[in-house]
């Protein structure tokens, strides 16, 4: 199991850019519509929405692609 984060958790993630790190602003528990596609969540698996510190962009991650900063 994935380490569970919370909001407010300062994180890294990998990204095509190379490492980014940004700040958890919710924590999706059931499937959500993120960017046109449906990402699968659940209590046990769920996935953050996260805003880059750099440019305010706003991802989504499960926890395994998550680092605590």
């Amino acid at each position: 199991m994935a380490q569970q984060f919370a909001v407010g958790d300062h994180v890294r993630w990998n990204s095509e850019a190379g490492h980014v790190e940004g700040v958890i602003i919710r924590k999706h528990t059931k499937d959500v519509e993120f960017k046109g596609y449906v990402r699968h969540c659940s209590e046990a698996d769920p996935q953050y929405e996260i805003k880059s510190d750099k440019t305010d962009h706003i991802a989504m991650h499960k926890g395994g692609a998550l680092t605590k900063v």
